[in-house]
């Protein structure tokens, strides 16, 4: 970053929903899945701030613009018998990257991590994502080869639910 750049790191509040949702927005059509958003403001809303949230979000600000953010939630490790952070999505603004943004957003889901007592900090990345995945192996992390993410939803998810 410039001298003169200022970047924080923050919890997101209310009036935050708005440029986090258009950042999902932007995230989906990077990864070609804008076809599968069906997330609204106030979906978004409830979801961080409603009366059970679901889910927690930080942003980074330069100069007072919310340039990043990073959507968690915890989990838990029967393995560790311990709470983990899950990470479910962290962009950064095409316009913003190459400035360690995300190197800064990663260090401090860890540092919330260990803040929390937690065993594990997780994230998915997408297979063909090669710049992606570079970055996050040289923060440290494994890239599990031997898992894959089990997913049912829509019209299979009520149809399981049904069975028996």
């Amino acid at each position: 970053m410039k001298p003169d750049t200022t970047f924080s790191i923050r919890p997101a509040r209310p009036d935050d929903v708005t440029h986090i949702h258009a950042m999902i927005v932007e995230l989906a059509v990077f990864e070609k899945l804008e076809h599968l958003v069906v997330a609204t403001e106030a979906l978004l809303h409830e979801g961080l701030f409603g009366a059970q949230p679901s889910c927690e979000a930080i942003v980074g600000e330069e100069n007072g613009e919310v340039v990043t953010f990073a959507l968690f939630f915890h989990n838990f490790s029967t393995f560790l018998t311990k709470k983990g952070l899950y990470l479910e999505d962290l962009y950064v603004k095409q316009a913003h990257r190459g400035k360690n943004i995300g190197t800064r957003m990663l260090q401090r889901l860890a540092q919330l991590a260990v803040e929390r007592g937690c065993g594990r900090f997780e994230w998915s990345v997408l297979d063909w994502n090669e710049p992606a995945i570079n970055f996050y192996k040289a923060m440290g992390a494994d890239v599990m080869p031997d898992w894959r993410i089990c997913r049912v939803t829509g019209d299979s998810l009520t149809a399981l639910a049904e069975r028996g």
